[in-house]
C-alpha cells in the first residue's frame, strides 16, 4: 500500500470515528450518516487513492472536472460520485447522465432543465434542494434567512416536486464562514427547522436527508441532524490548483 493511500486511510478511518461520536453525542445511530468526501481540484491519483483507501462516496464541485475523473475512474464501478457544487444551466445535462445524487438544486430554472434531459435520457435524478439559510447575496440556493418568507417559497418548491424525472432526497446548505464550528449550529438548526416545515407543506413529498457540514463544522452538523457530511481537506488535505 502507498504512502498516500495509507494516509488516506487513517484519516478517512479518524473521520468516521468522529462522525460516530458526534452521532452518539446525540443519540443518533452512526450508520444514519454518510460521509462524503470531496475531491474537488484534487488529482486524479489523489482520487484513485482515496478509493483504494476504502472511501465509496466522492464529491465533486465543477461538473466538466467530475466527469473527466468519473470516466476515467470507470472500473471501480461500485463508487458513488455526488454533485456538491453550483451548476450552470448550461452544464445541466453532464450532472444528469453521471452523478447518482445533485445535493445543489438551487433553482426551479434548473429543475426543469434536469428533468428534461432526464426525460430525454429515460433517467431520474435524485436531487436535494439547496438553501440559503444565512441570507447571504453571494450563496447559491433559494434565500431562507429569514422564516416569514417561507411560505413564499411554497410554490416553486411544488413545481419542482412535481417534475417527473426528479427525485427530491432532501436539504442542502452552506453557512457563513465563522471563527468556529459553533459558530454554524444555528443555521444547521435553521434548516433542520425548513425542512420539518416543508414535510408539514409537502407530506407526501420527501425531505428525509439533510446534507450539511464540512471539514470544520460537521461534528455540529451532525448532532443537529446532517445524514450526509461534505469532507474533502480533513481527509485528502488541501485543494490543489494548477
Amino acid at each position: 500500500m502507498s504512502d498516500l493511500v495509507q494516509s488516506i486511510r487513517e484519516k478517512y478511518v479518524q473521520t468516521l470515528d468522529a462522525i460516530a461520536s458526534a452521532a452518539h453525542s446525540a443519540g443518533r445511530a452512526p450508520e444514519s450518516v454518510k460521509l462524503v468526501v470531496v475531491t474537488k481540484t484534487q488529482p486524479l491519483e489523489v482520487v484513485r487513492a482515496a478509493i483504494e483507501a476504502g472511501v465509496t462516496t466522492l464529491g465533486e464541485n465543477y461538473p466538466e472536472e467530475g466527469v473527466m475523473k468519473i470516466q476515467s475512474l470507470r472500473e471501480f464501478s461500485a463508487v458513488e460520485w455526488h454533485m456538491i457544487g453550483h451548476v450552470q444551466s448550461r452544464k445541466a445535462e453532464l450532472v444528469t447522465g453521471n452523478f447518482h445524487l445533485l445535493h445543489s438544486l438551487d433553482s426551479l430554472k434548473l429543475a426543469n432543465r434536469l428533468n428534461r434531459f432526464c426525460g430525454e435520457a429515460g433517467s431520474t435524478l435524485p436531487v436535494l434542494l439547496e438553501f440559503n439559510v444565512g441570507g447571504e447575496q453571494s450563496k447559491s440556493g433559494w434565500q431562507t434567512g429569514d422564516e416569514t418568507l417561507w411560505p413564499a417559497l411554497r410554490d416553486e418548491i411544488s413545481a419542482v416536486i412535481a417534475l417527473p424525472n426528479l427525485q427530491v432526497r432532501g436539504l442542502m446548505t452552506m453557512p457563513p464562514l465563522g471563527g468556529t464550528a459553533e459558530f454554524s449550529r444555528p443555521f444547521f438548526q435553521k434548516l433542520k427547522r425548513l425542512q420539518e416545515y416543508l414535510s408539514t407543506q409537502f407530506p407526501n413529498a420527501n425531505f428525509s436527508e439533510l446534507s450539511m457540514g464540512t471539514s470544520g463544522d460537521y461534528g455540529i452538523a451532525v448532532q443537529e441532524g446532517a445524514t450526509l457530511v461534505r469532507i474533502g481537506t480533513a481527509i485528502v488535505g488541501a485543494r490543489q490548483y494548477a
